[in-house]
C-alpha cells in the first residue's frame, strides 16, 4: 500500500529549488553585469573609435566589433540590474508551475535572457552605425564621442523630454513596473516561449529608455558619469514606487535645459 505524498516535503523541496535557482540566476546576471563594467572601465576598444577614421578596409571592421562591443557592453551595464528582478520571477513562476505539474524540465532562464539580451544587441548594432556615420561628418567628435553642434544637443533634449511625457513611455515603464502582470499575460511554454517572453520584455525596457540613451552622444559616448546617472534613472523609474513621477520629472527637467541652451 502506497503512501500519500507529504505536502510539507513537497514544500521543502520546492522552497529548496527556488533558492538554488534564484542563486543560480543572480550569479550569473551578477557575473554578466561586473564583466560588462569591467570591459567598460577598461576602455571598451575605444581606439576602435579612433581607427572608424581610417580607410584602411579592414581597419574599419576591426573597429565594427568594437564599436558594436563597446555599445553593447554599455547596455548590459546600464540595464541588466533593472531587468533582474523580471528574469529572478520568471524562474520562481516556473518553478511554482514545475511544481504543480503544469510544466516540465527546468526553467529555461537562458533562453528568456537569450532573447532580452537579444534585443539590445539589436539596439547595440544601430547605435553603432549611427555613431559610424556621425563620425563621418563634421558633428561629431571621435575623440571625445560627443556631438559638436549645440543645436543638435539641444534637439537631443527636447526628443528625450518629448518621450518622457509622453503616452508611449508610459504604457512601456507600466509593463517594466508589473513583471508578475507582463508574465501572466504574455506567457507561453518550453525555451521557445521563453525567447519569445525575453524579446517581449527587451522591448517593452527598449520603448522605455531608447531616447534616454540616445543623450549619450550629447554627454559622451563613454561617459562614465553619464553611463552611471542614466543607469540610476532607469533604475529608478522601474523600481521605486514614485517611478512616474520621477518620469515627469526628468521630463521637465530635460526641458528646462534644453531651454536653458537656447536662451544661452
Amino acid at each position: 500500500m502506497s503512501s500519500a505524498p507529504d505536502p510539507r516535503g513537497q514544500g521543502a523541496l520546492l522552497e529548496r529549488a527556488l533558492r538554488r535557482d534564484r542563486q543560480l540566476t543572480a550569479a550569473f546576471l551578477l557575473l554578466l553585469w561586473l564583466l560588462a563594467c569591467a570591459y567598460l572601465l577598461t576602455g571598451a576598444g575605444m581606439g576602435g573609435a579612433m581607427a572608424m577614421m581610417s580607410h584602411h578596409p579592414e581597419s574599419n571592421l576591426h573597429a565594427a566589433y568594437l564599436l558594436v562591443a563597446m555599445w553593447w557592453a554599455m547596455m548590459l551595464a546600464m540595464m541588466v540590474p533593472s531587468a533582474a528582478p523580471t528574469i529572478l520571477l520568471f524562474c520562481a513562476v516556473h518553478r511554482q508551475g514545475q511544481a504543480g505539474g503544469t510544466l516540465r524540465g527546468p526553467p529555461p532562464v537562458a533562453a528568456f535572457a537569450l532573447g532580452y539580451l537579444g534585443v539590445w544587441f539589436a539596439f547595440s548594432l544601430a547605435a553603432s552605425a549611427l555613431q559610424w556615420g556621425l563620425s563621418r561628418s563634421t558633428i561629431f567628435s571621435p575623440e571625445s564621442m560627443i556631438i559638436r553642434p549645440k543645436w543638435l544637443v539641444v534637439a537631443l533634449l527636447l526628443l528625450a523630454s518629448a518621450y518622457q511625457l509622453s503616452p508611449m513611455k508610459r504604457a512601456c515603464l507600466t509593463h517594466c513596473r508589473s513583471p508578475a502582470s507582463f508574465l501572466a499575460a504574455h506567457w507561453r511554454p518550453r525555451a521557445i516561449g521563453a525567447v519569445r517572453l525575453g524579446i517581449l520584455h527587451g522591448g517593452y525596457c527598449l520603448g522605455c529608455c531608447w531616447a534616454l540613451m540616445l543623450l549619450l552622444f550629447a554627454g559622451g559616448v563613454m561617459n562614465i558619469f553619464w553611463i552611471v546617472l542614466l543607469s540610476t534613472l532607469v533604475l529608478v523609474e522601474r523600481l521605486v514606487p514614485a517611478g512616474y513621477a520621477v518620469r515627469r520629472l526628468v521630463g521637465f527637467l530635460l526641458l528646462v535645459t534644453g531651454a536653458v541652451l537656447v536662451l544661452g
